[in-house]
């Protein structure tokens, strides 16, 4: 389980599968740091030492999903994210954003397969933002997500107001990612340009299928049946055929996209609360609480095989329950450190219970006699901050650095795990969900500096001459490595108790390609330790600071 309290002790640590790649160059790094204390006197700060990183392990990618600003001003929005050093970009492209006559109940008569039939004003944003983060050197995850138009949507929802996420047409769904993965092909020429679209190679089937804002409804009879697992499925088979049929057979297509939390209590979720993600997989895959296969009335009722033969066809006939590149959660901690379930909720997936999701996605599978054991990709994750939030599950926003770089660093440590995600840039104007690295005016919060360049000690107290383990990153070093073709480097600074400045103790070359770094450091004194990098042609910039305390 991933749950390391920063007292966690080096005992610990070193039985981590990716200290151990590195646990002979650990005692050549305790000896070389050992000598510079004895150059240097033994007291003091030791002549600065270039420790290598005590790992291979490369990753996790880090993804960013940017704010509204991203719309009305995507240049620069997209510039400060690329410096603050995101290789990936998550993009999310509604299906109201391009469809036509979308409050209609009437279906327009077209060929919505055929992206030339949409309006071509609701490709504009879409053609420019995937152009400009590719010219960045970025990767884009396109997430297809809802809602869906009205015409497109089920009757029967309790209000008409919620009718646009009420049982969509799996198959008018379908023909809409035709289009849109026709169009982002790479071969596609919009009607009057001269030159094709980028393609994209990255994407996200629907967004949190188990909150009922997303797709409803969630569970009927009291809450007993699940539903939206059902709805999900046809979903996933419609676009996965889609993708497959435009030439997107190898790209990376990630599934579930799951909120992590859920209402387990009285008759909820009900038709618009949020499905614990457990339980949801359960029914999505047609298993019981036991991971037995649905039999019965119990299958039928989830749109489940229903027999042993049909049970045995299950996982070709859903081929992206089972060949998908990966998993999505947005593992939130709901307020809570990062190391911390929510108590007494098994079947959620925060950020703390993903080994118990990776074990749950692994049992799914080889119910259906499959060994596929899917990565998870974290697509969206962050600390509310109050102020200026208000809502249960907000921290301040000093904590909220210090949680952040203790969530990436757990995160690191799960090799299953494939991106680190970043939700929001830019706090919204009203508070609401106050996740961003920025106040809604543009002051970078302690966050800001906390998400460039990530450090965390999990221990920060020791006997004088035991190292301490330094963990951190510089993530705008993935593009200064490319702009400048040298290999970049991070120093590791002391400002002891009794002193009055930063002092460099030690230098790491960041082999990793994504900026990681992982050292063991004996400092000579007790302190703050802060890490140093300066950008190309550009300023020296800092990590936050985590006092250290020699016994």
């Amino acid at each position: 389980m991933l749950r390391l309290p920063p007292s966690t002790g080096i005992s610990r640590l070193l039985r981590s599968p990716r200290l151990l790649a590195g646990s002979g160059v650990l005692i050549l790094v305790i000896i070389a740091v050992a000598l510079a204390l004895v150059l240097s006197g033994g007291s003091g700060t030791p002549t600065p030492a270039v420790l290598p990183s005590l790992h291979s392990y490369v990753g996790p990618e880090s993804m960013f999903n940017p704010d509204t600003s991203v719309t009305t001003d995507p240049g620069p929005t997209l510039d400060q994210i690329k410096r603050l050093g995101a290789e990936r970009v998550h993009v999310y492209l509604h299906w109201t954003d391009v469809a036509p006559d979308i409050t209609s109940t009437v279906r327009p008569n077209f060929n919505a397969a055929d992206p030339a039939a949409y309006p071509a004003a609701g490709w504009a944003f879409f053609d420019t933002i995937i152009s400009d983060i590719k010219a960045r050197g970025m990767g884009i995850d396109l997430a297809l997500v809802p809602p869906p138009p009205r015409w497109a949507s089920g009757k029967g929802a309790p209000d008409p107001s919620t009718q646009t996420w009420w049982r969509p047409s799996a198959s008018e769904f379908g023909q809409f990612v035709t289009a849109v993965a026709t169009r982002y092909s790479g071969h596609y020429i919009p009607p009057g340009a001269t030159e094709p679209l980028p393609r994209v190679d990255f994407w996200s089937i629907w967004n949190e299928p188990n909150l009922g804002t997303q797709l409803a409804p969630q569970a009927i009879d009291n809450s007993r049946v699940e539903v939206s697992p059902r709805l999900y499925r046809k979903l996933l088979d419609a676009a996965w055929t889609a993708l497959q049929t435009t030439g997107h057979g190898h790209d990376t297509v990630l599934i579930g996209e799951v909120a992590p939390a859920g209402s387990t209590t009285g008759t909820e979720p009900g038709d618009f609360n949020s499905m614990a993600p457990l339980r949801f997989l359960r029914a999505l895959y047609c298993v019981d609480s036991s991971y037995r296969r649905l039999r019965g009335e119990a299958a039928k009722l989830r749109g489940c095989p229903t027999t042993t033969a049909g049970s045995a066809a299950f996982a070709a006939q859903n081929p992206g329950l089972f060949d998908a590149s990966g998993f999505a959660d947005h593992p939130y901690p709901q307020g809570l450190p990062p190391n911390t379930i929510t108590p007494d909720e098994p079947d959620f997936a925060e950020l703390a219970e993903i080994p118990k999701l990776e074990r749950v996605l692994d049992v799914l599978q080889r119910v259906y006699g499959s060994h596929t054991r899917f990565p998870i990709y974290s697509t969206e994750f962050g600390y509310q901050t109050t102020p200026p939030d208000t809502e249960a599950g907000t921290v301040s926003p000093q904590t909220a650095a210090v949680w952040l770089n203790w969530a990436e660093y757990l995160t690191w440590r799960d090799p299953r795990i494939r991106s680190y995600d970043q939700f929001l840039l830019t706090d919204p104007p009203r508070g609401n969900f106050a996740s961003g690295l920025e106040s809604a005016t543009g002051v970078p919060k302690p966050g800001f500096y906390a998400y460039r360049m990530p450090i965390y000690l999990p221990v920060t107290t020791t006997d004088r001459g035991h190292p301490l383990e330094v963990w951190g990153g510089v993530r705008p070093a993935y593009f200064a490595r490319r702009e400048t073709h040298r290999p970049q480097r991070v120093e590791i600074q002391l400002r002891p108790d009794s002193g009055a400045r930063f002092e460099t103790v030690a230098t790491v070359n960041l082999t990793d390609p994504y900026g990681y770094f992982d050292v063991k450091l004996v400092f000579a004194g007790s302190g703050t330790v802060r890490t140093a990098w300066t950008y190309p042609r550009g300023p020296q910039v800092f990590s936050r600071t985590v006092g250290v305390m020699l016994r």
